[in-house]
């Protein structure tokens, strides 16, 4: 995300200006506030004015929709059942997605995601999967002030997924790879804050944004009920019950000078969750385990851009710490140990560069290690030891972006990103034992209108 982009979601998604207006109100209520909040930091002398809106100009509502068409070959034949798919060499459209991005009112703007995912190898685990589902989505409302030497952004998120609302491409909501195929294998296990909640909860928290540079957030996050899930196209038992209310905070700091900025920061979630009881028996069974298994997510990140000429130079780097204690688990024989930790750790480069940045190059090294765990994780075959969560590996990516300089023939209606991923595992659920087996090569077409 660009300094702009970051910009457009700290405001709210209300930011406005060009040909149309940016709300179906009147003028007083249309002015952009990215104006306002350009004044209050001094971008007026550097950005191209945006002029108020006025009543003569047309109001598009801010719907798009997106459509990835993937063909994904793996090492190795994908394990059975493969179902609808073939073991190998698929060819398939996931996800689409309707989006709603832009201001409702001045003051108040969403991102929100409508998704079809298509049915995963083998189908569904019981019968509340769906293809159609409520994605990420942010409601927010946004104002500018000032105080003294202070200047201000504050608001209110309203979202459905921890680090979805955040302002860098380092949190796990949009974490690098933007695509990945449905079918390759992935690492079975990740941290709590790394997409284990995103569709099942519901959160409101405050955030603000002081002398554009530093960033402070807290939101509290509770699941939605079993009914409430599975009529928002989400499988309830994809995560367990949150017990009480589950705490997300933020801090980051970010410099800019000239074409320079940089971040540090600090992310993390503390989440009681009640496991369910039987999911087996899943047309029936909803209650959950009175215990609870207790996670703190505790993270730390970085990134530097640099705008040269005619490229984008961009470092990324994250790195989260889990601690679980696995009171419910553990009574349960479901862990063999009442403590683990886990860890992930991704380090990412990308430059863009060429006409209106449209050939695009990114790699990125990821690691996930943690503690050893019979039941979890099983038992080596080879040496009889317990297995660990370990995989570890690399991801390289080109993407070309056809239609940047030279206008697509339904520009600015239509748009395209066509990639080449190649997936490499050094360590994959523990062992290296054919680990390659899972390396995966994506190529992909991705349609924005």
């Amino acid at each position: 995300m660009t300094p702009y982009g970051r910009r457009f979601k700290l405001l709210g998604y209300t930011a406005g200006g060009g040909p149309f207006k940016t709300t179906p109100f009147s003028s007083n209520e249309a002015q952009s506030v990215r104006a306002e909040y350009d004044r209050l930091r001094g971008y007026a002398a550097t950005a191209t004015p945006q002029p108020a809106h006025d009543d003569s100009q047309t109001y598009v509502p801010p719907l798009s929709m997106m459509a990835i068409v993937g063909f994904t070959h793996t090492q190795a034949p994908l394990p059975p059942p493969t179902d609808p798919y073939s073991p190998n060499d698929n060819t398939v459209l996931s996800p689409f997605s309707v989006f709603w991005g832009g201001a409702i009112t001045r003051d108040i703007g969403a991102f929100a995601q409508v998704t079809y995912n298509a049915v995963p190898a083998g189908g569904f685990g019981d019968p509340f999967g769906h293809t159609w589902t409520w994605d990420n989505t942010d409601v927010r409302f946004a104002r500018t002030a000032s105080f003294g030497p202070l200047d201000l952004v504050y608001g209110i998120t309203a979202n459905n997924n921890p680090t979805v609302q955040d302002l860098w491409n380092t949190t796990p909501a949009w974490g690098f790879p933007y695509a990945a195929s449905t079918l390759a294998n992935t690492p079975a296990t990740k941290t709590m804050i790394e997409g284990a909640f995103a569709a099942h909860v519901g959160g409101v928290g405050a955030y603000t944004m002081i002398n554009d540079l530093l960033y402070l957030e807290l939101t509290g996050y509770k699941t939605l009920s079993f009914s409430q899930q599975n009529a928002l196209g989400t499988d309830p038992f994809g995560v367990g019950q949150i017990g009480g209310i589950a705490p997300y905070w933020r801090v980051a700091l970010e410099p800019h000078w000239g074409r320079h900025s940089l971040m540090v920061g600090t992310f993390g979630m503390y989440s009681e969750v009640h496991p369910w009881v039987d999911t087996s028996f899943a047309t029936w069974s909803t209650a959950v385990q009175p215990l609870t298994d207790r996670f703190t997510d505790l993270g730390f990140d970085t990134q530097y851009q640099y705008q040269g000429d005619d490229y984008w130079l961009t470092l990324r780097g994250s790195y989260i710490r889990e601690f679980q204690r696995l009171d419910a688990s553990f009574a349960s024989l479901a862990a063999a140990n009442p403590t683990n930790l886990v860890n992930s750790l991704k380090l990412q480069a990308s430059v863009a560069f060429g006409g209106d940045n449209r050939i695009v190059l990114t790699g990125q090294y990821f690691n996930i290690w943690g503690t050893a765990d019979p039941t979890l994780y099983g038992i080596d075959a080879t040496t009889g030891l317990a297995l660990t969560p370990n995989s570890d590996g690399w991801t390289a990516e080109i993407a070309y972006i056809p239609f940047g300089l030279s206008k697509s023939p339904l520009w600015p209606w239509f748009n395209a990103r066509i990639g080449l991923q190649y997936n490499y595992y050094n360590k994959f659920n523990g062992t290296t034992v054919g680990a390659h087996d899972n390396n995966s090569l994506f190529l992909h077409a991705w349609f924005a209108m």
